[in-house]
């Protein structure tokens, strides 16, 4: 009787650290997990509303695009707190006209506008000049004190005026329930996400490596890139 209860011992502290042992590994996988699963939403949100040309990004903005960022799935009060918080990517057109590989972003605080009743949201950021994009390289840009913001015109033949893009370097949509429109995003901070960037690149990165086309793009964040390509094909930039 002894020596089974002691070999039942043996065998369950050898099963704790086992367990133990093996959380961090498991932790790293599913972390990695997290950021290609990101990046497959993001590209299944633009291509969704991208199929619907009455509702679609203007193909003048996307002609026009510095950078393009999709953030799915904002959640409203997350954490028990006030304000709004959601987790995206972010691809700068480069000087050859492709995008680059895409950096990984948070957004949060602000003002979302969501509708009644609503508690998550899809978001599109449109970047339609340097000036408007390059807080983001240093870190964060707040949206309508570094850069202004306005709600986006929606319709794939629809255009933005030229004092809404003089005056707006940032123009911002939503989707909610299916709905997808122009958004008022004052007051929310945008920043660059170096943890899911390093997770997604193998090694810490700056967001001026991944943006200015010093990383590669991998398997991770592919199915964006891809979907940008397809929406916004490669072509000579506008410039301002």
């Amino acid at each position: 009787m002894f020596k089974r209860n002691q070999f039942a011992m043996i065998a369950f502290i050898f099963l704790l650290l086992v367990g133990w042992l093996g959380v961090p590994s498991l932790s790293a996988k599913e972390k990695a997990s997290d950021e290609s699963e990101r990046a497959q939403k993001a590209a299944e949100v633009l291509s969704e509303i991208m199929q619907i040309p009455e509702q679609g990004i203007p193909n003048d903005l996307l002609d026009r695009a510095e950078a393009i960022a999709v953030f799915p799935h904002v959640v409203k009060g997350a954490f028990g707190i006030g304000g709004e918080y959601g987790k995206g990517l972010v691809s700068r057109r480069m000087e050859n006209g492709r995008w680059s590989a895409p950096s990984f972003l948070k957004i949060g605080g602000g003002s979302f506008g969501f509708q009644l009743g609503v508690q998550a949201t899809d978001l599109v950021l449109v970047f339609t000049s340097r000036e408007g994009f390059k807080g983001l390289l240093d870190g964060k840009v707040k949206l309508g004190v570094d850069a202004g913001v306005a709600a986006g015109p929606v319709g794939r033949n629809a255009q933005a005026s030229t004092d809404v893009l003089l005056k707006s370097p940032v123009l911002a949509y939503s989707r909610s329930k299916g709905l997808f429109a122009g958004i008022a995003l004052d007051g929310a901070v945008v920043s660059i996400d170096d943890s899911d960037n390093a997770q997604a690149y193998g090694k810490a990165v700056t967001a001026q490596d991944v943006l200015y086309g010093k990383m590669r793009v991998n398997n991770v964040v592919a199915p964006f890139v891809q979907t940008l390509d397809k929406y916004a094909p490669p072509r000579k930039r506008v410039t301002d």
